[in-house]
């Protein structure tokens, strides 16, 4: 692969997210795409409607013979998937969560180490400027924390009938709270060691077996605690559908949304807003020896300037042999609590890592 020739990438799944990694590989001069597959036909964005959509990747695999696979499937699909771009000699980018159980997590990682390939999972949040100063802000105050997180969404129309489509393999605290998850692993380097959680089937229009709201909380080694809430449909309320509160001994640093803001707005989701840093430092008085800091994030990127930035991080692991062995290891950490924190909502017991 001559390192100023473009990667040529193919996209499997072109829902939300693999439209726009696409718009990211077709914006971004260091890619060429190869193919677009998806089952069926769905519409194009501009920029896009030129390429086609074939249905089988293992076929773009062979006939392309591309240099990075992107995987945008369903969840219970990115295990196989990633392991047969990995034997076709691909570097992969995929969408969380990296698999639906751990075993296979740890397979996908020991495919892309023994076929020398690079491996990044779709963790979003890594790349926006805002997470990353609230995580750098969180890890000066010093642990042990307390992390308090959720993501809930008031979902009706196309938005629900995705969240019941993504139901059919995995719950709300899975899909979305392996993002949550991994930023607590970015900030405690402690490990967690039990998993709490509960669920509740707020509607028939999901199977018996699976649950629209659900919650866990997470210990950790080092006496760090946190929790995590997630609920989906039409029924969930608006009132405090996004926290993000991070507190330790010596103060706290949280995300200060706008008024009005919507749990629907897919922008919400990643937006900051503001940065609230508290300091626990007091004076002879008793009182507090300063005032709140007020952090503005304003001119942040939006969700497809933060998929563009993912995939130039793409570029960069593969051009720059980025070590991403942390990177990997996080994924499944991740993904290995909130698979046990469902575990815990089906047998009411606490499961220990």
């Amino acid at each position: 692969m001559n390192s100023e020739s473009p990667l040529r990438v193919v996209v499997a799944g072109l829902g939300n997210m693999g439209r726009s990694h696409a718009l990211a590989y077709h914006t971004n001069p260091g890619f060429e795409i190869a193919a677009l597959i998806n089952r069926s036909d769905v519409p194009l964005p501009d920029g896009l409607s030129g390429y086609g959509i074939r249905r089988s990747f293992d076929d773009a695999l062979r006939d392309e013979k591309p240099d990075v696979a992107c995987i945008a499937t369903y969840s219970d699909s990115h295990a196989d998937y990633v392991v047969r771009a990995f034997e076709a000699g691909c570097h992969v980018f995929v969408e969380k969560p990296l698999a639906t159980t751990v075993a296979d997590a740890n397979r996908v990682v020991a495919a892309a180490k023994a076929n020398g390939r690079k491996l990044v999972i779709g963790y979003i949040l890594r790349h926006h400027p805002s997470w990353v100063r609230l995580i750098a802000e969180a890890r000066k105050l010093g642990g042990p924390y307390v992390f308090r997180m959720n993501l809930n969404q008031q979902s009706s129309g196309h938005t629900w009938e995705t969240h019941k489509q993504l139901m059919r393999t995995t719950s709300p605290i899975v899909d979305c709270g392996v993002h949550y998850l991994d930023v607590m692993l970015q900030i405690t380097d402690a490990r967690p060691v039990e998993v709490r959680g509960m669920g509740v089937r707020l509607t028939e229009e999901v199977a018996p077996t699976m649950y629209n709201y659900g919650h866990l909380q997470v210990l950790f080694d080092d006496g760090s605690v946190g929790w995590y809430e997630a609920g989906w449909g039409p029924m969930i309320s608006e009132t405090a559908f996004f926290v993000k509160d991070v507190i330790s001994p010596k103060g706290c640093v949280s995300i200060v949304m706008k008024e009005g803001v919507k749990s629907d707005d897919i922008d919400t989701h990643t937006k900051t807003s503001t940065i609230r840093l508290h300091s626990a430092e007091t004076g002879a008085d008793g009182k507090f020896a300063k005032p709140d800091e007020m952090l503005s994030m304003e001119g942040e990127p939006g969700h497809q300037d933060l998929c563009d930035l993912e995939q130039a991080f793409v570029l960069k692991a593969i051009r720059e042999d980025i070590d991403l062995t942390r990177h990997m290891e996080d994924a499944v950490k991740s993904l290995a609590v909130c698979l046990a924190a469902d575990e815990s909502v089906r047998s009411g017991k606490a499961v220990r890592l």
